[in-house]
This record gives C-alpha cells, sequence and structure tokens, in this order.
C-alpha cells in the first residue's frame, strides 16, 4: 500500500514539472489523456494497418507515391501528403531508399554513331522499340548470367534467359523467348550495350533475320539504355538485395516470379502508375 502511495506520488511530480515545463495545466493534461481518439485519427490508424500490410505483400518496393496510388485504387479517400506522414510515422520507406544516389543534371543524353535510340521519338504502341541487357546474380553455389528484354512502350519484361555462362546465346536465348510470345512491329529497333554479346555476328544476323533495326548505347554511357538500367535497379533493390540465393534453380524461381509481379503488378510511375500489361490493354 506504501509502495502505491511512493509511486502514485513520483508520477504527480513528473506530470506537474512537465505540464510546468511545457506551459500547459495539469487539468488539460488529464483531459486531453481521457479525450477519445479522433475520427481522423481512427482513419489514419487503419490507413497505417493497410500499408503495413501493402508493403508487405509490394515486396517492400512501394513509397508514398505508389503507395498513394494503390490506396485510391483501393477505395481509400487520402492525399499523398498523409500517406508520407504516416509512412515516416513507421518507418517504412522503398526498398530502394538509400541504395543510389540520384544527381539531376548531372548526366545528359547524347546522340552518337550507332545510338539510333537517342534520334527517336517516344514509342507510341508496343513492340516498336525494344532494349537489351543482362546483369550477373550472386548465388552460394556460383555466379548466374541474366539477361532480358524490355519493352519501351509497355515497359514490360517480354523475354528473358539465364545461363552460367556469359555468352551471345545468353542473349540470343533472351530474344528468341520475346518473338516468341510477342509479335514486334516491322523495323522494330532493338537498342543495347557495345557488349561482344550484342555486337556477335551471331546476334546481328538473329536482328536483321528478324527483321529489326540495331542501335548501340556509347561506350561507356549506360544511361544511353536508362530504361533497362531502371529495370535492373528495381530488381536489385526490390529482390536481390533482400536475399541470398542457395543455388542457380532458386534464384531462377524468384527472379521469374519477381518478373511476373513486375508486368502484372507492380505500378510504374512513367505510366500514370499503370501495371505494364493493363498500360499494355489500355494501348491496344
Amino acid at each position: 500500500m506504501k509502495f502505491t502511495f511512493i509511486e502514485k506520488n513520483r508520477d504527480f511530480h513528473k506530470v506537474s514539472t512537465l505540464c510546468r515545463l511545457l506551459g500547459v495545466s495539469r487539468s488539460g493534461f488529464y483531459a486531453w489523456r481521457e479525450r477519445p481518439i479522433s475520427e481522423h485519427r481512427q482513419y489514419d490508424k487503419q490507413l497505417m494497418k493497410l500499408i503495413k500490410e501493402l508493403h508487405q505483400g509490394l515486396r517492400r518496393c512501394y513509397g508514398a507515391a505508389r503507395m498513394h496510388q494503390e490506396l485510391r485504387r483501393r477505395g481509400y479517400s487520402c492525399s499523398r501528403r498523409r500517406v508520407n506522414r504516416l509512412m515516416r510515422e513507421m518507418d517504412i520507406k522503398a526498398a530502394t531508399t538509400g541504395l543510389y544516389v540520384w544527381r539531376p543534371g548531372q548526366h545528359e543524353f547524347y546522340s552518337s554513331t550507332g545510338n539510333q535510340l537517342a534520334k527517336m521519338e517516344a514509342p507510341m504502341r508496343a513492340g516498336e522499340q525494344w532494349v537489351g541487357d543482362f546483369t550477373y546474380l550472386r548465388t552460394r553455389s556460383g555466379w548466374l548470367y541474366h539477361a532480358v528484354v524490355l519493352d519501351l512502350f509497355t515497359r514490360k519484361v517480354v523475354g528473358w534467359s539465364f545461363s552460367k555462362k556469359r555468352n551471345t546465346e545468353l542473349t540470343k536465348s533472351a530474344l528468341r523467348m520475346a518473338l516468341l510470345r510477342n509479335q514486334p512491329k516491322s523495323g522494330c529497333l532493338f537498342h543495347s550495350d557495345q557488349g561482344i554479346e550484342y555486337a556477335a555476328h551471331e546476334f546481328r544476323d538473329m536482328l536483321t533475320e528478324s527483321g529489326f533495326n540495331r542501335s548501340m548505347s556509347r561506350k561507356g554511357n549506360p544511361l544511353d539504355n536508362a530504361a533497362m538500367e531502371s529495370f535492373f535497379h528495381s530488381m536489385k533493390a526490390e529482390l536481390i538485395h533482400q536475399r541470398t540465393f542457395e543455388n542457380e534453380i532458386e534464384a531462377v524461381a524468384y527472379v521469374v516470379e519477381y518478373i511476373e509481379f513486375y508486368n502484372r503488378e507492380r505500378l510504374h510511375s512513367s505510366l500514370g502508375y499503370q501495371s505494364p500489361e493493363k498500360y499494355e490493354k489500355l494501348g491496344a
């Protein structure tokens, strides 16, 4: 009994001291503490719960802008500023936050010999401009190379391949898959870097036979193929940097699953916050 009285007395003095320092009355503090949660804050709590669930379900890749669009799509009325405030309150960030530093204006695009993409207008429909590139994935059992073909109009991954070897067959397989699943326009532009995997006669012949026009980035200028770099940026930040693959089979399974998510569900700011497949249907 005596202990309880002492503790309460200490709490009383703490509250009195804090109220005096903050310039508020004790009665005002107790009234505020007993006041029911406002409707605005109740709605905040509802949004916070949903944001947390969506953030996990969407692979932790959405920042405030995409999260705001996703909430609006699901029928929740809220502003982007409110979503940003709630995400900061919960310390929820996009998986890409802090991984890369982007300095607007530092890099500029200039056309050069062979870079036909830089001279062209943005595509008006799917199958007019494709880009290709490859990256490498680290597994506990060794390195795995991953090639991708992307449609610039829809930002959809239209073809991909995997190989333990970095050679022309890697890039040919990705293009072969893209051609089996899609029908590019006659004269479709295919843009890549100057790597031997794309400059080799075998790959060049495959492009010519399929009716493509060729385009290549300037040497040492990865931003000439910015859309492809953006895809790998997203994939590595949202998947690769989040886990360690035991072997090639596990890596392929997770990457293919990510590509399906990327094509069908992931909202793209450059597409008006639509997924590539939905944007493709709208433009058909």
